[in-house]
């Protein structure tokens, strides 16, 4: 896809469960339109449940043709990942 198309949003530094709606229906809004960069510098807390509904916005863009980029990982957020053995899973996202 197209850059033109690429829709950037920025994790809150709190992911955890009090915010994992709000993002959802953001990202499947910018998911419906082209492909997705989210920005993870800021992180300092997230959820497993943010977790998992990162893990299927990026299934919602494969399924729609689009990409979903995962940048600039805060350490937090990598520590979260690599805890609940998910690099495997994040790999095809990550950028940077």
């Amino acid at each position: 896809m197209a850059d033109a198309q690429l829709k950037t949003i920025e994790m809150p530094a709190v992911a955890d469960t009090g915010v994992v709606d709000n993002m959802r229906d953001e990202m499947l809004d910018a998911l419906n339109a082209g492909s997705l960069e989210i920005e993870l510098s800021n992180v300092e807390r997230v959820s497993t449940s943010a977790l998992f509904m990162l893990l299927s916005a990026g299934e919602a863009a494969r399924q729609h043709n689009y990409e979903l980029r995962l940048s600039a990982p805060s350490e937090h957020f990598s520590s979260a990942v690599s805890t609940l053995g998910l690099e495997d899973a994040f790999d095809p996202f990550m950028k940077g």
